[in-house]
């Protein structure tokens, strides 16, 4: 891991291994907090315009500013003022890209969904580390890209180093969803609306009237609306069409139990 203390090892070079990539989040991502923002995001930037052009830049010249609005207006791709994790994929070139190599194998939230169940084989609403490296040798796989084993050990543990940030040696549902395009994480549009354990109790049982544990997917629509309603937000059709489809992804046939919704609309997995 690099010192935040040093020079960002690396910046200047053309292609990153994963382990130099994370190497250089960490250096930025002072706070740890998922996003380089603020005084992280001048010191990246400066830093990038010293790599570029080997000299010394004043972050109070006018120019510097400019440019790093240009920067952001062309990287910032969800407008937040912030730099996350994928879209400083797009700036640095990785090796393989391996993280947009990720994207491109789950294109939508719902696909995750789905993947999701392949690979959380015990359904502990985890991801542990063996399952990690399943999932991402079928990914290799599926985007025809050479790996060896060693290659497969270390994209692992990139990905265990960049969401997993517990440390546990297992990745929750939300931080794997981290993965995909900002726009097509579903889980994001629900940061405002998560749910203490007795509240989706509570919930879960209105809808489950028959208290068979599970909801079916016009029961679940109704519980989205309703959800939404109380916490004053806007969601349109399409949208909640959307999430719908995406949180059914997790159904067991058509049957959502409480386990999985939970997953997408607690604070924290009951245990």
């Amino acid at each position: 891991m690099a010192n935040k203390g040093q020079h960002p090892p690396y910046l200047h070079l053309a292609e990153l291994t994963a382990s130099q990539f994370l190497d250089i989040w960490n250096h930025f991502d002072t706070d740890g907090n998922g996003y380089i923002e603020g005084k992280e995001l001048e010191n990246f930037f400066r830093e990038l315009e010293v790599a570029r052009r080997g000299a010394g830049v004043d972050p109070t010249n006018v120019s510097f500013r400019e440019k790093m609005k240009e920067f952001m207006t062309k990287f910032d791709k969800n407008k937040d003022g912030r730099i996350e994790m994928s879209e400083l994929a797009q700036i640095l070139p990785t090796e393989e890209n391996f993280l947009l190599c990720f994207r491109q194998f789950v294109g939508s939230s719902a696909e995750f969904m789905a993947a999701w169940r392949r690979y959380d084989t015990d359904r502990s609403g985890y991801i542990e580390a063996n399952e990690l490296k399943g999932f991402l040798s079928d990914l290799l796989k599926k985007a025809n890209r050479h790996y060896d084993d060693q290659k497969l050990h270390e994209y692992t543990q990139t990905i265990l180093k960049m969401f997993d940030l517990n440390g546990d040696g297992k990745l929750g549902l939300s931080e794997m969803a981290r993965l995909l395009p900002v726009q097509e994480n579903f889980l994001l549009k629900f940061e405002g609306i998560k749910l203490t354990s007795e509240q989706f109790n509570a919930i879960f049982t209105f809808y489950d009237k028959d208290g068979n544990g599970y909801i079916d997917e016009q029961e679940l629509e109704a519980l989205l609306k309703d959800l939404y309603e109380k916490n004053k937000k806007e969601v349109d059709t399409k949208n909640l069409t959307g999430y719908k489809k995406s949180i059914m992804a997790l159904s067991d046939g058509g049957k959502l139990y409480r386990t999985e919704l939970e997953i997408v609309l607690c604070r924290e997995p009951m245990l």
